[in-house]
């Protein structure tokens, strides 16, 4: 099992796992150590006996996921793009594999990647001023997975108009479109969290996995699609040089105002 010191840090609380996205000063974005950590403790936490359901939130109080660490991702480009979308996928199929009940306690900002992870979670719980969606396009990215995974939650013209403007819902806004099922004082979005996934483990277990399964696979075809789609526009993207020439712009910014 991971420590606190790692990208991922798990405590487990009265058999509840309690999976923390642990990299506080970026916000926990996800890099290549994130990414791992959280698809093998997933599995672990899934197969092992330790644990009758899984709380996924952020350290810190910030942030649950403010998506994927640009650090990373301007780093990439054609040669090596598809290889890392599929390690990304993999992450994502990672959180959809989980057989026990997995509950996302969104404490903070959740937005890009970290949004569609909570997307892919069973319930979410969330605060009403906190920021979440998918802003890819203003990154210079297409929102291929993400506008998948908002599909299967809301409709088609809401879809398009956060896909395609890449702006921000509050955790209130998320709560009315149905997308967070419990909104609640920031100070009690844990608790809440860990209350709901004791609920869940508590109802036949045999039951809730064969429902969980079949809502997988009622939905895997079209996640496989939007992942291999995924890789073909984000190479379009890439090609056309805009991702890179705005991520290292913000880059660029962020270290100046570090320096002053």
């Amino acid at each position: 099992m991971v420590t606190e010191s790692q990208a991922v840090a798990v405590e487990i609380t009265d058999r509840i796992a309690v999976v923390r996205l642990n990299r506080p000063s970026a916000m926990n974005a996800i890099n290549a150590d994130l990414r791992s950590l959280l698809t093998r403790t997933l599995g672990e936490l899934d197969r092992g006996s330790d644990a009758d359901a899984i709380v996924l939130t952020g350290a810190g109080d910030r942030a649950f996921c403010a998506g994927q660490d640009l650090d990373e991702s301007a780093t990439m480009d054609t040669r090596t793009l598809a290889d890392w979308l599929n390690r990304q996928h993999a992450m994502y199929q990672a959180v959809r594999d989980v057989d026990k009940p997995i509950v996302a306690a969104i404490n903070g900002t959740a937005v890009g990647a970290g949004f569609q992870i909570a997307l892919m979670c069973d319930l979410r719980v969330a605060h009403a001023t906190l920021r979440m969606g998918q802003p890819e396009v203003k990154a210079g990215l297409a929102s291929i997975v993400g506008s998948y995974l908002l599909s299967l939650q809301i409709g088609h013209s809401l879809n398009q108009q956060l896909s395609l403007t890449g702006e921000l819902m509050t955790g209130e806004r998320a709560s009315q479109l149905g997308l967070v099922n419990d909104l609640v004082a920031a100070e009690q979005v844990l608790p809440r969290a860990m209350e709901r996934a004791r609920a869940l483990a508590d109802l036949p277990v045999t039951a809730l996995r064969a429902t969980k399964r079949r809502f997988r696979e009622k939905t895997q075809p079209g996640f496989d699609e939007a992942c291999s789609a995924g890789i073909r526009y984000q190479l379009e993207c890439y090609s056309s040089g805009e991702p890179t020439r705005v991520m290292q712009a913000f880059l660029a910014r962020r270290a100046s105002q570090k320096i002053n």
